[in-house]
């Protein structure tokens, strides 16, 4: 039975170590799909989890199967696709070649246009949508920290798959309207960018209103789009996406107290584009505020805010020199 078999994180880099770390850490049958970087630094220093809970889980390397060769695949009931969306195709077509018929594949993945990928390479596999609402960050030496708060999302099936998945610490929740809860994610995941050319934490970030302004502004050209194609995004929050922008106009102290009840944010917490742009890698630009731009142009919306992100984001990356620690006018171009 498929419930019977292993885990295989597809492409684990932070997200896919903390997930599957807290899978084998509730005694699941786990195995990571890595990088040769990972699996050395795993080997060498375990998985050490943590948490802005201060909570924490510590693993010896023994307590999964590590490697770097897509035929670990072979034996999986689940697996958990954690990719960057860029690499989605290349993944779809390893597990094709090595895994069962009947393994469940569950998207882990930022961006709406995941799915279909992999949909399209696995014809006839069953393909879960997922949204994970928290940030992790690889600290190093084997540590991965999850510095925002909230439960994984996946879209409801007849097996359950979400609550087949979810153990102590690792949330895992059904929803009927997957796609509505991938754009609203989506719309808050326009934020990455902002995070990543700021070079500041999220928390000190949103602490500002210039900033918080800023993003509200950029969102509601993503609302103004979703609305045109007539898309209704589902918030992972107790505030609905329509309402965020008027929130993140507020005062500080308004804006923070209401914050404080809806989200738990490390004040070390980082953007995963941040992290990117930190790296030397090409970010998922094009999925997030690409995936808007070209849904605005099908609808004749005008977001010149983003298009301006979006050449700030690649100009970063082509210059290989790490976030460039802009401010919201430089941003905006007003300076």
């Amino acid at each position: 039975m498929v419930r019977d078999r292993s885990i295989v994180v597809a492409g684990a880099g932070a997200i896919g170590c903390f997930v599957g770390g807290r899978l084998a850490a509730a005694d699941r049958r786990v195995a990571l799909l890595v990088r040769p970087r990972v699996k050395t630094e795993i080997e060498r220093f375990g998985l050490r989890l943590t948490d802005f809970g201060g909570s924490e889980n510590r693993l010896d390397a023994g307590r999964l199967a590590l490697s770097e060769d897509p035929a670990i695949f072979h034996s999986a009931g689940f697996i958990l696709v954690t990719v960057k969306s860029a690499d989605t195709a290349d993944v779809a077509d390893q597990i094709a070649q090595h895994a069962p018929q009947d393994a469940v594949i569950v998207s882990l993945q930022n961006g709406v246009g995941n799915v279909a990928m992999l949909q399209e390479r696995l014809g006839g596999r069953r393909v879960l949508a997922g949204m994970v609402p928290f940030n992790v960050v690889a600290m190093g030496e084997g540590r991965f920290h999850r510095s925002t708060s909230g439960d994984i999302i996946v879209g409801e099936d007849a097996d359950n798959t979400a609550a087949a998945l979810s153990v102590p610490g690792l949330t895992l929740r059904a929803s009927r309207d997957i796609a509505g809860v991938q754009w609203g994610k989506l719309i808050i995941n326009l934020n990455n960018a902002l995070s990543a050319l700021s070079d500041m934490p999220l928390a000190a970030q949103l602490a500002n209103r210039d900033w918080r302004r800023l993003f509200a502004d950029q969102m509601a050209e993503g609302l103004a789009t979703l609305n045109a194609a007539g898309i209704a995004p589902v918030s992972a929050t107790p505030i609905p996406p329509n309402w965020t922008p008027t929130l993140l106009r507020l005062p500080d102290m308004i804006f923070n107290a209401i914050l404080g009840r809806t989200m738990k944010i490390d004040p070390e917490a980082r953007s995963s584009m941040w992290q990117d742009l930190k790296q030397g890698r090409k970010t998922e630009i094009d999925y997030l505020q690409g995936a808007v731009i070209a849904l605005a142009e099908q609808n004749h919306v005008n977001v010149p805010l983003m298009r301006r992100i979006v050449a700030l984001v690649k100009e970063a990356e082509i210059s290989g020199k790490g976030p460039p620690g802009l401010s919201p006018q430089q941003i905006r171009g007003v300076v």
